[in-house]
């Protein structure tokens, strides 16, 4: 299953865009990173169907990494071949686009900026998919 990050924004040369490609040269799924103009621009077609559209989103569902595991675990097996992660400008998400969303995700209710929170979700993609391979890299309580 494809994981697609689509971001508004520039990460440009950073701290945040080297986590990101240091998470995203680790995982074994396949992975796609597209950036979107703060304002305009278009989110692209999915690249596969079926897809799940996952919304971060401050006031979003929060999840363990296990359960986020499980999540892209039963979705990967149930035949989505894409999921893509949408991660909004200052304003974040419309109504439509949250209404549209297979899940609302939050990492807290601090409100974070967007480049943080794409190396945080390039790592919990990470995360999750070494949970899911059995590998050691995650230890849980």
């Amino acid at each position: 299953m494809l994981l697609h990050i689509i971001a508004r924004g520039k990460i440009a040369r950073s701290p945040e865009a080297e986590l990101v490609d240091r998470y995203a040269k680790r995982l074994t799924w396949p992975f796609r990173h597209t950036e979107l103009p703060d304002t305009g621009g278009r989110v692209p077609p999915p690249a596969h169907t079926p897809c799940r559209q996952v919304l971060l989103d401050e006031r979003g569902r929060l999840m363990s990494s296990e359960d986020f595991a499980t999540l892209l675990g039963r979705w990967r097996d149930g035949g989505v071949r894409e999921t893509r992660f949408l991660i909004g400008a200052a304003d974040g998400h419309g109504d439509e686009a949250r209404t549209n969303a297979d899940l609302l995700l939050g990492f807290g209710a601090m409100t974070w900026p967007h480049l943080l929170v794409r190396a945080m979700l390039a790592e919990q993609l990470w995360r999750a998919t070494s949970i899911l391979a059995g590998h050691p890299y995650h230890r849980s309580g």
